[in-house]
């Protein structure tokens, strides 16, 4: 670690699950990090006690610079860097929260789900926009200033963190911001940041929004069989909608993306590979792991469903390419979050009758 890194001040605008995970792993780390959040309870928390950080095996009680919102017009000393962490309908207003604290040379890093940048980049500009994408953390926030993770960290090669320029190219900053966040999980940076977007949006759009509907905890739906076959659809949609448009899309739970639109489409051999991809994923995972948006739905808040499936049915649209069961679960979630429908199993029937009868069984 260089002395210019540990000297960055650094802010995390919305410490939820990710936000508080990320900045109380760097704060433990030694750098000056300081954490914004909207929560008063949780902002008062923090502030009197840290934030409480566990995971399967380990509980940390780190000691934190937090601010609410309406106290960051008193803060007097520029950030060199944001993380911005808030949920994909708030980045507006987040990122023009942040970008007057900023010095001269500061940076937006988007650590959320989505295709954002061009959001962050309309308030503080392309040059000032660094893309970050992170996989596989399984992070809630539990209650005021305690956030935990129901996932070991990183075991091997798997990187959580993937840290990537608009442009492509690699450059000090992205080496600079991925070394930061190797203090929290495993961490790399690509050449390819809209690819492994869309390889990452894929994979939050199979999985995020049918573990909501589903009722199911993420451990039970990967294992499901009908759950697989809903998701393999949703991949195989996702994928051709995002190689339609021309994005470079990369693996997705380790299997390639022609292999997940055979898989959608009902091949049997991919759908068996597919089926094999959802079991690893839940070899280091406890019980308890919730995706964002059904821990969203069961807290009443509004989802990212538009951000996400929503967003893959339109560019579809634009694309020619057909996924009507994004749609279809959009319309679904929709209705959760307006009380007209509930969570269950039965919206999984739902989903495979809307789109055409029950397909083949991946177990």
């Amino acid at each position: 670690m260089t002395p210019l890194n540990m000297a960055f001040r650094i802010a995390i605008v919305g410490v939820g699950g990710v936000g508080g995970l990320v900045g109380g792993h760097l704060a433990r780390a030694g750098f000056d990090v300081t954490l914004i959040d909207p929560w008063p309870e949780h902002v008062t928390a923090m502030k009197a006690r840290g934030i409480v950080l566990r995971d399967p095996g380990n509980e940390y009680e780190i000691p934190v610079k937090a601010l609410h919102i309406g106290e960051v017009s008193l803060h007097r000393t520029p950030f060199d860097l944001a993380f911005v962490c808030v949920k994909l309908y708030d980045t507006d207003w987040a990122t023009s929260l942040i970008a007057p604290y900023l010095v001269p040379s500061g940076f937006v890093v988007t650590l959320q789900n989505g295709l954002i940048e061009d959001r962050v980049a309309a308030v503080v500009g392309w040059g000032r926009t660094v893309g970050c994408i992170a996989a596989g953390l399984y992070v809630g926030l539990a209650g005021p200033g305690h956030v935990v993770r129901a996932r070991h960290q990183a075991q091997g090669p798997r990187n959580v963190f993937c840290v990537g320029e608009v442009h492509g190219r690699i450059t000090p900053r992205a080496r600079s911001v991925a070394e930061m966040l190797r203090h929290v999980d495993g961490a790399e940076v690509t050449t390819n940041l809209w690819g492994k977007r869309w390889s990452k949006l894929s994979t939050n759009a199979m999985t995020s929004a049918l573990c909501a509907a589903s009722g199911l905890k993420l451990r039970q739906l990967y294992l499901d069989p009908t759950g697989q076959r809903i998701m393999a659809r949703l991949g195989g949609e996702a994928v051709a909608a995002g190689l339609a448009l021309g994005f470079a899309v990369e693996d997705v739970f380790g299997i390639a993306p022609d292999r997940w639109v055979a898989a959608g489409r009902g091949d049997t051999v991919a759908m068996e590979d597919a089926a094999a991809a959802f079991r690893n994923q839940t070899e280091d995972m406890e019980e308890s792991a919730l995706s964002g948006m059904a821990q969203d739905l069961a807290k009443g808040r509004r989802t990212e469903i538009e951000y996400m499936n929503g967003y893959i049915a339109t560019r579809a649209a634009d694309a020619g390419t057909a996924a009507p069961t994004h749609a279809a679960i959009v319309s679904l979630i929709k209705k959760m979050e307006h009380g007209t429908a509930m969570p269950g199993r039965e919206a999984m029937d739902y989903l495979l009758s809307a789109v055409g009868g029950k397909g083949s069984d991946l177990s």
